[in-house]
């Protein structure tokens, strides 16, 4: 017996409020535009720059304990992860402390860096800190820069691909629901003040990966039905094709949630961010795979001329439960 999220045929009709979804869409992605422009995002030290700390000492790392000694300090965002390697020795215990660049000042200064060594040797008197390394604006910069270059690059990447296996129309659909993805975290990123470093710019490539994923599950189908169904309306044979599809997209995002909602709950503040990040992508990366890349394949129309000897070629696995 095999479980199903929902029924073994279903008939919704996705696209009897399109106009109103798609309109949601076009507002959400404004908005998130407004708040990242007048708001801006809460940039974390990767981007804002700051300084690295790398301390040891003969006792386990209490994380918790260092994070409540320096939160006195009002040092801003400030990041301690415990260091992790085999070849350290059983009486070594490393950490990294990383501290943003305070206002007026392109690195922590040496006043502070001590500041900051008395403090913690009131957690752990044996402490001492390795190496103290800053990263100044010009690299934050570079890093911003490089980032940006990095998401359209993937978008203009999966832009070529998908015009290559279906026809235009699929690429425009498949990039704008990409688009409306990114926008969209960054705005609640920006709505939020989360903290925004290079794991979120990660977080936004996986979530690209993984919407293009579930847009080419369901344009798959659809390309099939297409072929199969040559005189049926291309509202209903979309329709068709989502609902065909309905039962493995429900099953991939929902347990994919379930991981990341037990990792945004018990993963800690190291990788919320990234996590928030994810989770917020799988639900409007499913939401946009229907409402908005169909929406815009729907309005643009595909050709109905493919030709074959056999209507059923391609379509073999056209009844397998998704």
């Amino acid at each position: 017996m095999r479980l199903r999220l929902v029924p073994a045929e279903t008939k919704i009709d996705f696209f009897r409020y399109r106009f109103a979804t798609f309109g949601l869409s076009v507002v959400l992605m404004v908005a998130s535009l407004v708040l990242w422009l007048m708001v801006g995002l809460n940039f974390g030290i990767d981007f804002r720059g700051g300084t690295t700390i790398r301390t040891q000492s003969e006792t386990s790392v209490d994380v918790a304990a260092y994070r409540a000694a320096m939160q006195p300090l009002n040092l801003g965002d400030v990041t301690i992860s415990e260091v992790f390697d085999p070849t350290f020795a059983a009486n070594q215990h490393v950490a990294m402390i990383r501290i943003q660049a305070q206002d007026g000042q392109q690195s922590v200064t040496g006043t502070v860096v001590d500041t900051v060594l008395a403090t913690l040797k009131a957690v752990d008197a044996t402490i001492h800190f390795t190496s103290v390394e800053s990263v100044g604006p010009k690299v934050s910069g570079e890093l911003i820069q490089t980032a940006v270059i990095a998401l359209v690059a993937a978008l203009g990447a999966i832009l070529f691909y998908i015009w290559l296996r279906f026809e235009w129309q699929f690429s425009v659909g498949a990039v704008a629901a990409l688009v409306h993805d990114v926008v969209l975290t960054i705005g609640i990123f920006s709505l939020l003040q989360i903290r925004f470093d290079l794991a979120t710019i990660a977080a936004l490539l996986t979530i690209v990966g993984y919407s293009i994923n579930d847009t080419v599950v369901i344009f798959d189908r659809l390309r099939e039905n297409l072929r199969k169904f040559k005189t049926m309306p291309l509202r209903d044979v979309m329709n068709l094709s989502v609902n065909e599809t309905l039962s493995r997209t429900l099953m991939t995002s929902g347990t994919t949630l379930i991981a990341l909602i037990a990792l945004l709950v018990l993963g800690g503040d190291v990788i919320r961010g990234f996590v928030f990040a994810i989770t917020w992508g799988v639900i409007v990366g499913t939401y946009s795979s229907v409402y908005v890349a169909k929406n815009i394949v729907l309005w643009l129309g595909v050709k109905r001329d493919w030709s074959k000897p056999d209507a059923t070629v391609g379509n073999q696995f056209g009844n397998v439960d998704a």
